[in-house]
């Protein structure tokens, strides 16, 4: 079975050894699960990882707890998701001649951090402090940053999502620091290292 009917993920490796079980890459035509794993342990890790950047790319607008933007492409439409994500992949395929399932892979992997900084209340006095971030947090955030770097990238301008969500993956496969998820991702992991 190949995604989409294009796209075989067999040969698909996840470079990084902890986030094996947390990339989901099973053989489906189309990534839905129609909520059928909510009520499972760890259910976001048995939903088809293009499934689980869908449904971030529905509320790309969302900044910490407020709803920046909003526009036709965070609609929550299935549909809307489903033919950006297939255009994207197009054009990874045509620019990088790799599998672009493994690009949007590795692009997840680079841009997943190892620390982040939390605060710990002690005394009536708050502290920053680096922590460890699980592997499921550390995907999500890679996912969450990926779709909102994308959307930042063609807001007001003449690029399409699905061009800019591709640049965005190859510059995430490739390390490059001029990938939004990239610095961001740099910058949690260097106020994590001087909380610590």
């Amino acid at each position: 079975m190949m995604l989409y009917n294009k796209y075989d993920t067999t040969g698909v490796t996840v470079g990084d050894p902890g986030l094996v079980r947390y990339i989901n890459l099973k053989q489906v035509v189309v990534p839905k699960s129609q909520g059928r794993n909510i009520k499972k342990r760890f259910w976001k890790s048995k939903s088809h990882i293009i499934e689980r950047l869908m449904l971030k790319m529905a509320v790309a607008g969302h900044k910490g707890k407020k709803h920046w933007r909003t526009s036709g492409r965070n609609s929550g439409k299935y549909t809307v998701q489903t033919g950006i994500i297939m255009d994207a992949l197009d054009i990874i395929e045509k620019k990088t001649k790799k599998n672009p399932v493994q690009v949007l892979v590795d692009g997840i992997a680079n841009s997943s951090p190892c620390a982040e900084i939390t605060v710990i209340e002690y005394g009536g006095m708050k502290h920053p402090k680096g922590v460890d971030v699980s592997p499921q947090r550390r995907i999500d955030l890679a996912l969450r940053w990926i779709s909102q770097g994308t959307y930042q990238t063609c807001a007001n301008k003449k690029m399409t999502y699905a061009q800019a969500l591709a640049t965005m993956l190859i510059q995430s496969a490739e390390n490059d620091i001029k990938s939004f998820s990239i610095s961001k991702k740099n910058e949690t992991e260097r106020q994590a290292a001087a909380s610590k």
